[in-house]
This record gives C-alpha cells, sequence and structure tokens, in this order.
C-alpha cells in the first residue's frame, strides 16, 4: 500500500456521541500520510462523501481507516484520506490542526466574484501508476463504504505536461522539496501532531480565453515568464498577478503550501484540481481571499479566466490517528 501511509452541516439530530478515546501520546513519533508526498503518479481520483442517513461519524471514520484491507497494490496505488474539521473532532478531540474548520461560507470579491464552499463529511485521494488502477481501487473504496456514505462528488485527474498546467505554465514552482515537506504539511508538535488539512477545489479553464491574450498577457497575469518560468521583478509585476496575489507572509515568514494540483477534464470541459496540504487553514484561507480580492479589491489576475466550481477543507489525519479506528487483524 503506497499511502495513508454542499455546506457545513450539523451531526443528525439523535446520533450518540463517540466515547471519549485516549489519545495519542505527545511524545511518540507520529507520521503525515505519506501517500500526501508521492509525488509522479499520472493518475487521480477524488472522492467527496457525505454521512449515509442513520450512520454515526465514528462509523464513517472506522470505514474510512479500515480502506487498506479491500485496496490492491497494482499499479503503485496511493490513498490519501480526510474528514470534515467538525466532523474529525467530534470523534478524534484534539487530534488535527488547532485552526482547522470547514469551508462554511463563501468568499466574496469585487466584481461579483465568489469562491464557493461545497463542504463535504470525507475526502478521499486515491492515485497511481496507470488508469486501471486507480479505477478499480476508487470502485473498492466505495463499495467498503456503501453502508455508511454517499458520493457527494467525484473528480478524476491526470498529470498535464509534467511539471506544467493547462495554462501552460510551470505548476508548484513555489513549492517545498521532499525534505522540507513535512514541515509544511504536518503540526510539528503538541495537539494535532502528524495532522494536515488540505484545500481541495475544482477551477474550471475557459482555455479559448486564456489563449486569446497571448503569451505576454498570459505572463502578466501569472507573474513569470511561460517559457522558463522566470519571476517578474517586484517593479514590473502587477498587483494583480497571480505569483503576487498567492504570496503570504506572517512575521516576515512566507508561509507556504504544498501543491499537489492535476488537471481534470476532457477537451470541451476541463481544469485544474487544486489540492493543497498546509499544516493550518489560516495561511490557505488567507490565500484564497487575496486571490478574491477580498482583502484589498484586488482580483488575482487568473481569476478572470479561471472559474472556481467548489471549495472545502479536509483534516487528514496522522497515520497514527488512523490506525486506532482501522479493524484490528484477523491474525
Amino acid at each position: 500500500m503506497g499511502g495513508w501511509g454542499e455546506q457545513d452541516h450539523p451531526p443528525t439530530s439523535g446520533q450518540v456521541t463517540a466515547a471519549p478515546r485516549p489519545r495519542l501520546a505527545r511524545c511518540a513519533p507520529v507520521t503525515p500520510q505519506t501517500g500526501i508526498f508521492a509525488l509522479g503518479t499520472p493518475e487521480h481520483c477524488y472522492l467527496e462523501l457525505d454521512l449515509a442517513p442513520g450512520a454515526a461519524p465514528e462509523e464513517l471514520v472506522r470505514a474510512v481507516a479500515g480502506l487498506s484491507g479491500p485496496l490492491s497494490t497494482t499499479g503503485g496505488v496511493n490513498l490519501v484520506v480526510g474528514f470534515r474539521p467538525e466532523l474529525w473532532e467530534r470523534v478524534a478531540p484534539g487530534e488535527a490542526p488547532p485552526d482547522a474548520e470547514g469551508f462554511g461560507e463563501p468568499i466574496h470579491g469585487p466584481g461579483g466574484f465568489a469562491m464557493p464552499a461545497t463542504q463535504h463529511d470525507a475526502w478521499v485521494w486515491v492515485a497511481g501508476g496507470n488508469r486501471s488502477a486507480v479505477f478499480d481501487n476508487a470502485r473498492a473504496v466505495l463499495d467498503a463504504l456503501r453502508d455508511v456514505a454517499e458520493v457527494a462528488s467525484e473528480l478524476t485527474g491526470w498529470l498535464y505536461g509534467h511539471s506544467r498546467d493547462l495554462t501552460g505554465f510551470v505548476d508548484g514552482t513555489e513549492n517545498p522539496s521532499l525534505l522540507e515537506a513535512p514541515g509544511v504539511v504536518a503540526v510539528p508538535a503538541g495537539p494535532g501532531a502528524g495532522s494536515s488539512l488540505v484545500l481541495f477545489q475544482a477551477w474550471r479553464h475557459d482555455s479559448r480565453a486564456w489563449e486569446s491574450l497571448g503569451v505576454r498577457g498570459q505572463e502578466r497575469a501569472m507573474g513569470r515568464t511561460k517559457a522558463d518560468d522566470v519571476e517578474f521583478p517586484d517593479d514590473e509585476k502587477p498587483p494583480s498577478a497571480h505569483v503576487a496575489r498567492t504570496n503570504i507572509e506572517k512575521d516576515g515568514e512566507e508561509q507556504r503550501i504544498f501543491r499537489r494540483n492535476v488537471a481534470y477534464g476532457g477537451v470541451t470541459d476541463h481544469g485544474t484540481a487544486f489540492v493543497g496540504f498546509a499544516r493550518d487553514r489560516w495561511r490557505m484561507h488567507e490565500m484564497l481571499r487575496r486571490m478574491a480580492g477580498a482583502t484589498d479589491r484586488i482580483r488575482d489576475g487568473l481569476t478572470h479566466w479561471l472559474t472556481p466550481l467548489s471549495g472545502a477543507y479536509y483534516t487528514v489525519p496522522s497515520v497514527e490517528s488512523l490506525a486506532r479506528f482501522a479493524p484490528a487483524d484477523d491474525d
């Protein structure tokens, strides 16, 4: 196994709250789900799920934690799972990033622009080396969860142009190296150690309109050169450039995100699946607010050509947190 390791809604009335569980020893080592860092997989399937009527939150967590059983390793399949932050906090209190919170409200910007909030209860990401393996394993996931969850959305992703996205520009230029990524992704110590938050969005591209800009117009919207990926000097970079809007600093330190974006869709309807991991929610939500122009009414240049269709945050528990809910081995 390669990896563990629409609106926000309250729990269904009448559900029984899970009994308190002993928390993880804070001195013990904790491990982020390893599929987060499994670069190079060309095929992807993202499933967003809602709790089935009559099912309890802990039943959903147990079923998701047990997914490694029905899955095959054929084709180098990786699995990463997450839960609506409020649901996970109810089942495993104190085992998430301290500011974990769902995407409960849209983000509004000038010109009627809005980033929608489409929060669901669970998120499953299956990635692998070939389409058949991802397809078969995603079906196995749904079969294993059929009694506790309903499919809210499914998105098929694929790797486009190696390091580039459908705009033709290099994607993930500012990503930390794999040596640095765990420190960006996971809470390092204390409550929620080893856990992460993922921001999951689908952005539809208006490719024809984007291409009509020409290379120079695209570069000004992005803030980088297209051919060789060189960032514009600050005095040449428009304040609306994507690079300028997504650069988040706190106390003079850049707040980085680990991106695992891929393309989705077909020739007539396509875009970018944004998959961003961080050890806190603040940096990702501030990035979105800046992109929308909610902070200073300057919209990200890309938002005139790319349209956000969805938006959700999920707590991605540590391996150790998930393991406590997994079924015991038969032997």
